[in-house]
């Protein structure tokens, strides 16, 4: 979920073209819950194979990457580790929500009522040990590098984006930002146009958010920008502060400077958490500092096993999309990811 600073921060809307032959951090789990959230059918139920696994995240992850990939874009995935032990009670009140929802989307589907399933259906969206492991084979697959986390993937990509690792990190949630991450681009791997439920077209755009831009034209330093996502509520403490937004959280903040001052302020907002040890988490994260990227060449072998041997693809789609990813590689007049290999 992640803290939300849509209302206040500043972006700029960006082309892919911006992020030819950069290096970007995406994070993984947001990125395969997107896949399972969108690619559904109309009962809302995931994709699955013909033993019954789900294959959502899969079609999601292949044509999303070689797209990007075709764009001359160097991905690299970041899997959340361990999580902090604030994340979770905020883990097991989104179990509970789920459970509901999943009550809810049986009622449906007793009535028939595929709207109603198709929304609850999202409410309660699962990423098990399985598709993760074979996301990882398929990330590898496409010859892409993937990095194992000690804790929260955006405070890894963070670190390696403030070390000038990589270029970017690319989430759709905010965190990113209070870890440190110099810049942050949203959207990437949604689809720029795509249809919603009802029919409806809806219209995305690649946006880039910058820190030092933040900060400025919110006349902040990093240290209250933290302290404001948690006046509105990250992962670690959810809801935040009861009554507060972005707009009010911003006003106040501005009027707060060092630590002993932020711990005035949530004295008097009478706070029932530990704001220390949420702020802690995005200026102390472990990070895994050994890493080697290398970029390879795609082992179709490798994709078609897993994709069509072990799941059922269609043979004749997965050889389309790769011969398509081949030939736009070859006829690009800029460098492609075979430049680097």
């Amino acid at each position: 979920m992640g803290v939300d600073l849509s209302g206040i921060i500043p972006r700029t809307e960006i082309d892919f073209n911006y992020l030819r032959n950069k290096i970007v951090g995406v994070d993984a789990f947001n990125t395969l819950y997107q896949f399972l959230s969108s690619i559904r059918g109309q009962d809302g139920n995931y994709l699955m194979d013909s033993k019954g696994k789900v294959t959502s995240h899969l079609q999601g992850l292949f044509s999303r990457s070689l797209n990007l990939m075709s764009k001359g874009i160097r991905l690299v995935f970041v899997f959340d580790g361990k999580p902090p032990e604030l994340k979770f009670k905020e883990n097991e009140e989104r179990t509970s929500r789920k459970v509901f929802a999943e009550q809810k989307y049986r009622e449906a589907a007793n009535e028939d009522n595929f709207e109603e399933m198709y929304k609850y259906s999202k409410q309660f969206i699962r990423l098990n040990q399985d598709m993760i492991d074979e996301s990882k084979a398929l990330i590898s697959a496409l010859g892409l590098p993937y990095i194992q986390a000690p804790s929260e993937a955006e405070g890894q990509i963070a670190y390696m984006c403030k070390k000038k690792v990589i270029d970017f990190a690319a989430s759709q949630d905010y965190d990113a930002l209070l870890f440190g991450s110099p810049k942050l681009v949203r959207n990437l791997t949604l689809s720029q146009k795509r249809k919603v439920r009802g029919g409806k077209t809806v219209f995305t755009f690649l946006e880039l958010i910058e820190l030092d831009k933040v900060l400025k034209e919110l006349n902040l330093t990093h240290d209250q920008l933290v302290v404001l996502g948690i006046l509105i509520g990250t992962d670690f403490n959810g809801g935040g502060v009861k009554g507060i937004g972005p707009k009010k959280a911003l006003k106040l903040v501005q009027n707060y400077k060092s630590i002993n001052q932020f711990d005035k302020m949530f004295a008097e907002l009478n706070i029932d958490f530990d704001w220390r040890k949420v702020y802690d988490i995005f200026v102390n994260l472990p990070f895994e500092e050994k890493f080697d990227l290398k970029w390879k060449k795609v082992d179709e072998i490798a994709v078609r096993k897993l994709l069509v041997d072990e799941h059922d693809f269609n043979l004749e789609r997965i050889n389309s999309l790769l011969d398509k990813y081949k030939e736009e590689n070859k006829n690009s007049n800029q460098k492609g990811l075979s430049d680097f290999f």
